[in-house]
């Protein structure tokens, strides 16, 4: 295994306001959660294959593959999670009151209204039939609501059972009638954020933050807020456009220390990000497993790697758009204070005690972490 560790990363080793719920009890209590990338679920007979070829050509190869992997390798990695939500107050003294998955969780790009309906309530009853062990929350990615008749599917089908699986964790009551929603466990505010809902999710955002009371804040979305890799225009309100809407974002990420936990790159990725109101830490991951057993590769470690000259680790990545890519890195690298990226598809548990977030990060379906990061220690000011 080639990792390289950084000598400090290894020191560290309303508006619109649905739901933004408290929880009643266990303030102080000690507890974990585990957190998924994108998994996107697919089956190819959810797929007009005629429609995919004529529209969307360049995604019938991953269509494929990501159907290969949800048949062969994702019932796997399900398996390797419910042992873990069953063995956490055994072995950690913790125990794991969710599981966030964010964003992707379906492929989409169906091609019917009728089929996309099928496919979000297959991927609904992919989760039920594992029989986890914990309620399954979903940050809404775009694969999610990309398609014919795929935002209705959401709105009909997942967020119904989000609703459903909020009432297990007894974190809400009612029926979710957007992809934006907040709870507290124990000492910290989960913020579950939709990033193709905009402004009006952005006030909420702030709205929820500025009534917050718990010490710890995460902050769910399928997109980084932090660009990194090739794929630097791939971020939250990365456009010029929505320059004022990501100073803002930035800016209450900064003020409340969030801990960022998002997806979409298909990447890992850890980054603490300043902002003139603080720093936020992003740490990212990718569950779509080409095999059960994956080795980790730490490509980039420490902030001296993070320079427009990262998007090398792409190289036949959209060239077009190359001086872009490179400009958005450039103007981001004076904010980053940490900084790795590599290949290590898998999941994490974060566990929360006290004044303490610790990650222990885990490759393919293995039950030994590979990775132990104290995000606390990251996070504060050095």
């Amino acid at each position: 295994m080639n990792i390289v560790i950084t000598r400090r990363a290894f020191l560290a080793s309303a508006a619109a306001l649905p739901v933004a719920l408290r929880a009643r009890d266990g303030a102080g209590q000690a507890f974990s959660f585990i957190f998924l990338g994108d998994i996107h679920l697919d089956q190819l007979e959810h797929h007009d294959m005629a429609w995919l070829e004529r529209e969307k050509p360049n995604d019938v190869r991953q269509v494929r593959n990501y159907s290969r992997i949800t048949s062969e390798v994702t019932p796997q990695l399900f398996a390797t999670l419910r042992e873990t939500v069953a063995a956490g107050m055994r072995k950690t003294g913790q125990e794991i009151k969710f599981i966030a998955q964010t964003g992707d969780f379906v492929e989409g790009l169906c091609g019917t209204p009728q089929l996309a309906r099928r496919h979000a309530a297959d991927g609904v009853a992919f989760v039920r039939e594992a029989k986890l062990g914990a309620p399954f929350l979903i940050a809404k990615g775009n694969h999610d609501v990309t398609g014919p008749g795929a935002r209705e599917a959401y709105d009909e089908v997942i967020l119904p059972f989000v609703s459903e699986e909020l009432r297990q964790a007894k974190k809400f009551s009612g029926r979710l009638e957007t992809g934006f929603y907040a709870f507290e466990e124990g000492n910290a505010l989960m913020v579950f954020f939709d990033a193709y809902d905009h402004p009006r999710a952005l006030d909420w955002l702030e709205t929820t933050l500025r009534k917050r009371t718990a010490r710890h804040v995460f902050f769910f979305s399928h997109p980084p807020v932090a660009p990194y890799g090739a794929r630097s225009n791939w971020g939250l309100y990365a456009k010029a456009t929505e320059e004022p809407s990501r100073t803002r974002l930035l800016n209450l990420l900064g003020e409340y220390q969030a801990i960022a936990l998002n997806a979409h790159i298909h990447k890992y990725n850890l980054l603490v990000r300043e902002t003139p109101r603080g720093r936020f830490l992003q740490l990212a991951m990718c569950s779509v497993l080409p095999r059960p057993q994956v080795e980790p590769r730490l490509t980039l470690a420490g902030v001296h790697e993070y320079t427009p000259d990262q998007i090398k680790v792409e190289p036949d990545f959209s060239p077009a758009n190359e001086a872009e890519r490179r400009a958005l890195l450039q103007a981001e690298s004076q904010f980053v204070r940490e900084f790795e990226y590599g290949d290590a598809p898998g999941y994490a548990v974060i566990n929360v005690d006290g004044s303490r977030v610790e990650a222990r990060l885990y490759a393919g379906t293995s039950r030994e972490p590979w990775r132990r990061l104290d995000l606390s220690a990251l996070l504060a000011e050095k």
